[in-house]
């Protein structure tokens, strides 16, 4: 038992932030919070069972992602969407502009810097956030959290040819929908920026 909880302890302390960025990512901080906490108990739980044949990492993804899908599915997620009133500061699933970029948790130097990449970094996780739901966790797992396609595939429990062919269609369609409502430059630090076009302009 003092073996598992140490080796629990280990793990706890190494994806903690990771899955809570993870989860943030996929269901807003508000959500993700005490989610973490959930994927955690679970996964000390299921500990014991845990056997050599996957990575630790896919298998602790995979516990984590069946929870947030379970949450997207649950009645009282869709309720708090539906009621969501954009300019409630309470119900925003986005964190208001700091010093970390939401998503690679890198510090920002400026103010007018922070401003910058948190309408890009919005722009983009609003159209993210508007794929079909298995498009949106493969593009995730993907783009953000840095998994090859064969770790995607465990993760999500499909096919590799699955993988590739969703990730191939989410990245079209995100493109698309940047291309049609984002205006992509580099600002005076040459670092990739974005404005939201007007509705003249698309």
């Amino acid at each position: 038992m003092a073996d598992k909880k140490l080796d629990f302890q280990k793990i706890y302390t190494t994806f903690q932030p990771k899955i809570f960025r993870y989860l943030s990512r996929m269901l807003g901080e508000n959500e993700a919070e005490d989610l973490t906490q959930e994927v955690f108990v679970k996964i000390d739980k299921a500990l014991k069972e845990f056997r050599s044949e996957s990575q630790l990492s896919t298998w602790i993804y995979r516990i984590a992602t069946n929870a947030a899908l379970d949450r997207r599915h649950s009645s009282s997620f869709k309720q708090q969407a539906r009621e969501c009133i954009p300019d409630d500061p309470s119900c925003q699933n986005e964190t208001e502009p700091e010093d970390k970029n939401v998503w690679t948790g890198e510090k920002k130097q400026h103010v007018d810097q922070q401003l910058i990449h948190q309408e890009m970094n919005s722009c983009i996780r609003e159209y993210i956030d508007q794929l079909p739901e298995d498009y949106r966790a493969v593009l995730i797992l993907s783009e953000v959290e840095g998994f090859i396609n064969r770790e995607i595939a465990e993760i999500l429990e499909v096919s590799l040819d699955t993988v590739k062919i969703r990730l191939h269609r989410a990245r079209a369609k995100l493109k698309e929908s940047l291309g049609n409502h984002c205006s992509f430059y580099l600002d005076e630090r040459s670092e990739l920026a974005c404005d939201r076009k007007e509705a003249g302009d698309q």
